[in-house]
């Protein structure tokens, strides 16, 4: 395997597992919200439940912080190996975490840290991992190669609904209340040390170690358009802050997309069990079914960004889910069979592929090596704390108040939001990335030959 194929391959396995960890939280969520909760209405303990999963993205702008500064100080694989050590500690609290029963709100405790650890966590890797794959990948592939980290993100979520489908066909509905819902935590867990292995021993990317070999050469600094002064403050806050509009694009372009994907994927399982009255090996069938197709999806839609730009597929999915989620939502909740509801799910993650195939290399291409890691991390962790991980919690607030129409308009909302971005922000498809927030001056030594140009 090239040295190409095995960076993607490293940096895409860790993500999966990352994710099946963050995913298995929401998925597993409708069998362990009576354990935690004392006896009352199912909406209300899934409503608890959403809040602590709710509170892990709020930890996300944290972590985005503290392991985008280790991701361009200390390297794309250091953050990337920090991540996984958070979230299998996160796994194994909760696979021990107490009951209600036996320890009271003691229980609800464990579960706070524990997604309090896998806020941290995510909130590095989503970053961490888009700069990796973006930066391991050849210039013309970048939206193929960076595409992988939706694939690796949605096979996480196919592993963890897949273990749910066999768990459901293997043991009885107490069971599963009871303890069952234990076992995907431990799998995670185990998962997350073998992902911490491979990472050990990955290679890290040649822009990173190319902008770090310049900065350590006497001069080399003022050639490369990057003085002593900003090579010290890399992974700064203040850094970052001479990007201010690049990490408000990141906000705004963020904020359609993430509400639209998690509806569609951590929610549509319990909309269809909870609201169609879809029974739930049915409901998890019909997300596993269209998360597959999904998934294959992302590498096509990441390759033709490639070969027509990123601005085409995102102004795709933005049309798309401003006009057609509320139709879409409202014909779900009335599908009342497998069928009818895996093709509107298919077809709104149809939708929701112009935005998931391409957004990670779009944020990378914006900012420059010393602040790319930072510049992705925190603005897209404050978006998805803001939008993303409050749309479930959202969603069943509209529910409880009995207009659960509501929501839909609310995602259709946030899409038009970003479809005004895109229409207005340039293409970062030719983008340069060792090029990218230079000087004019260094460009143009580059341009006669004093540098050598990327």
């Amino acid at each position: 395997m090239g040295q190409h194929w095995k960076k993607i391959w490293v940096g895409s396995a860790g993500n999966m597992v990352e994710w099946f960890d963050w995913f298995v939280y929401a998925s597993f969520a409708t069998y362990f919200a009576g354990a935690f909760f004392p006896a009352g209405n199912d909406t209300a303990k899934l409503m608890n439940t959403a809040g602590i999963f709710a509170v892990g993205f709020f930890m996300r702008p944290v972590g985005g912080w503290l392991l985008g500064r280790i991701g361009d100080r200390k390297g794309r694989k250091a953050a990337l190996t920090t991540t996984v050590t958070l979230m299998s500690a996160s796994a194994v609290l909760i696979a021990v975490a107490p009951t209600y029963a036996v320890a009271g709100y003691g229980g609800v405790a464990v579960l706070l840290v524990a997604r309090l650890l896998q806020g941290l966590s995510v909130g590095g890797e989503y970053a961490a991992s888009a700069t990796y794959l973006t930066e391991a990948s050849a210039p013309g592939r970048r939206g193929f190669a960076s595409s992988f980290q939706y694939v690796s993100m949605t096979a996480g979520q196919i592993l963890g609904l897949g273990l749910q489908i066999v768990l459901q066909h293997t043991l009885s509905s107490g069971q599963l209340h009871s303890w069952g819902w234990r076992i995907p935590f431990i799998v995670g867990a185990l998962g997350a040390a073998v992902i911490f292995y491979l990472r050990r021993n990955m290679l890290e990317t040649e822009a990173y170690t190319e902008a770090t070999a310049e900065a350590t050469v006497e001069g080399a600094g003022e050639s490369a358009g990057e003085s002593a002064a900003q090579a010290a403050e890399r992974g700064t806050i203040r850094a970052l802050m001479r990007h201010k509009r690049e990490a408000l694009l990141v906000i705004a372009l963020t904020m359609g997309g993430t509400v639209a994907y998690y509806t569609y994927t951590t929610y549509l399982t319990k909309y269809l069990s909870n609201s169609a009255g879809l029974p739930k090996q049915t409901a998890t069938l019909v997300s596993f079914c269209a998360l597959i197709v999904f998934a294959c999806l992302q590498p096509l839609a990441g390759a033709l960004s490639d070969r027509i730009g990123r601005r085409p597929l995102l102004i795709t999915f933005a049309v798309g889910s401003t006009f057609l989620t509320v139709p879409i939502m409202t014909l779900l909740k009335h599908a009342g069979s497998f069928w009818p509801a895996l093709g509107l799910s298919l077809l709104a993650l149809v939708v929701v592929t112009g935005y998931t195939s391409i957004n990670a290399c779009v944020k990378a291409e914006l900012f420059p090596t010393g602040i790319r890691s930072l510049g992705v991390a925190l603005p897209y962790a404050i978006a998805n704390a803001l939008f993303g991980g409050t749309a479930e919690y959202v969603a069943l607030w509209f529910k409880k108040a009995g207009i659960e129409s509501g929501f839909s308009w609310y995602v259709a909302g946030c899409a038009a939001v970003s479809l005004v971005v895109y229409l207005t922000m340039r293409e970062t498809r030719d983008i340069d990335l060792k090029r990218v927030g230079r000087a004019p001056e260094a460009l143009a030594e580059a341009d006669a030959g004093k540098v050598p140009a990327s």
